[in-house]
């Protein structure tokens, strides 16, 4: 995939990434339902295939979540230089410059107020409140990783495995590697 992108667009991308630094509330993963939209709908930087191998690909790895930017970050590069890594180096720097700065800074001053003031009425309903929020952008995020494989009736038995190990995940201890192998192996064997 070959996209041409002028100045404008490396500083539309760093922007976008700025901007949604600051909603990443919970982690840079519950954004992706809009880094999808923007990135893959609206932009055309990257296809559909590359927006969601790059989440897999960063979550199957070890390291911090946050890496799926960086890969993003490479894809539209790639793209934009006709594969050649000095551009994909530049997607990687914009996106993790704008995904990590504002949201460090925020989170640092918040955090020290939050600590000298632990005990207001206002700061723990706020701690409670967040709760829903984040567990709401974390479905989003499931269902566009789902949606991108298929959404027909044929694709039911993608759609049980999720359903089942987000039941898994809410209800029970199993660590999500094993869980991420048993859909790797399912995948593997072609059986969904």
């Amino acid at each position: 995939m070959i996209v041409t992108m002028t100045l404008g667009d490396w500083l539309a991308l760093l922007t976008h990434f700025l901007s949604l630094s600051l909603l990443s509330i919970g982690g840079a993963i519950t954004t992706a339902p809009d880094m999808h939209r923007y990135l893959v709908d609206q932009r055309h930087w990257l296809s559909d295939a590359q927006f969601t191998s790059s989440i897999a690909l960063a979550q199957a790895a070890p390291g911090p979540n946050v890496l799926f930017i960086a890969l993003l970050g490479w894809n539209i590069g790639m793209n934009a230089g006709g594969n050649h890594w000095p551009y994909a180096a530049l997607g990687v720097l914009l996106a993790m410059i704008g995904i990590l700065v504002p949201s460090t800074t925020l989170t640092f001053a918040a955090a020290r107020w939050g600590h000298q003031n632990r005990e207001l009425r206002a700061v723990r309903a706020f701690k409670q409140g967040m709760a829903p929020i984040v567990i709401a952008l974390l479905i989003a995020t499931g269902w566009i990783l789902a949606s991108s494989q298929g959404s027909t009736i044929k694709s039911w038995p993608l759609w049980l495995l999720t359903a089942v190990t987000a039941l898994l995940v809410w209800r029970t201890r199993i660590h999500m590697l094993w869980l991420l192998a048993a859909g790797g192996l399912l995948g593997w064997f072609g059986w969904i």
